[in-house]
């Protein structure tokens, strides 16, 4: 047996797909099923159910992939030691980014970030909290930016900076007069909320102070943050937007924020790791590089805000 067959079986127990899991693993199919098998003969047991569409793992197939998954966290710990003791950034990193934080993060700090570390290879994957927090427990990422305190005992984090959220009007609305926005000001309107499962949303729910009119305000809650903001643009509605997102709008884009009243709500970012991580220097070096690609008005909190 081989680390890259663990790789494997825990790829299928993620995906619960043939197909979709060897893509992950930049294998063809049929390499995967057959290393797979392999496994199997080797074992003398069968760790999937084929029988069922999803793929499920059987009974002693589940306790295998657990063996598998503490098997490889050790594997990589290995490789961690023998990185950090470099003095260079070198290697792999693996970092998950919520889709709000993606598009307007890492397009300020990646670019010189892998300029500066040329030798340290970041992959990364955008994953909503919930997903992201599961794959830092499952040893699958190293880190993970989110948009809120870690609380589990096991998790650790540094702040990287404080994130406004801003009204986004369209020109249609009556509320595109108004200088500010409250949240009484919300009632009955048109609003664009991301789905359910991103914290984001949650947000904007204890925000506007939503939940018990959340059936009849939050009917056009599919889709990204971007299409709704097309959608305003459009002339349809109202949307929400941080303002690491406001940074990278057109002047005329701008003319269609708008913030709430003072105590302004903001988010914190952090980046999240296991406390037992062992690639402190990557990390400082990300929180370092983040931060200095940011507005100093955004690395602390304002009095004029408070974070949800």
């Amino acid at each position: 047996m081989t680390l890259q067959q663990f790789e494997y079986i825990l790829a299928l127990d993620r995906f619960r797909h043939f197909a979709r899991a060897a893509e992950h693993c930049h294998v063809t199919q049929p390499t995967l099923s057959t290393m797979i098998q392999k496994l199997e003969d080797e074992l003398g047991v069968k760790l999937f159910d084929r029988t069922c569409q999803p793929i499920v793992p059987t009974a002693i197939g589940a306790k295998i992939l657990k063996q598998a998954r503490i098997v490889l966290t050790a594997a990589r710990r290995m490789s961690d030691i023998i990185e950090e003791e470099k003095t260079t950034l070198t290697g792999v990193f693996r970092l998950a980014v919520l889709p709000t934080i993606a598009p307007y993060l890492l397009p300020r700090f990646l670019p010189a970030f892998s300029v500066h570390h040329p030798s340290l290879e970041l992959h990364v994957s955008e994953l909503k909290t919930r997903e992201a927090k599961q794959a830092l427990l499952n040893g699958e990422v190293d880190a993970a930016l989110i948009a809120e305190k870690p609380s589990e005992e096991w998790l650790s984090g540094e702040t990287v900076c404080y994130d406004q959220f801003y009204g986004y009007v369209s020109r249609n609305e009556s509320l595109s007069e108004n200088q500010v926005l409250r949240t009484s000001d919300l009632t009955d309107r048109k609003l664009w909320l991301l789905d359910e499962g991103h914290c984001f949303r949650d947000q904007l729910l204890r925000i506007c102070q939503m939940e018990g009119a959340r059936f009849s305000q939050t009917a056009y809650r599919l889709g990204s943050m971007e299409t709704f903001m097309r959608m305003v643009e459009s002339g349809e509605g109202i949307t929400f937007v941080p303002e690491l997102a406001v940074l990278q709008l057109t002047e005329e884009q701008k003319q269609l924020v708008r913030p709430f009243a003072i105590p302004s709500p903001t988010r914190r970012i952090f980046l999240a790791h296991p406390v037992d991580c062992i690639r402190r220097n990557v990390i400082d070096t990300l929180v370092r590089e983040m931060r200095n690609s940011l507005p100093a008005t955004m690395l602390h909190l304002q009095p004029t805000q408070y974070v949800v």
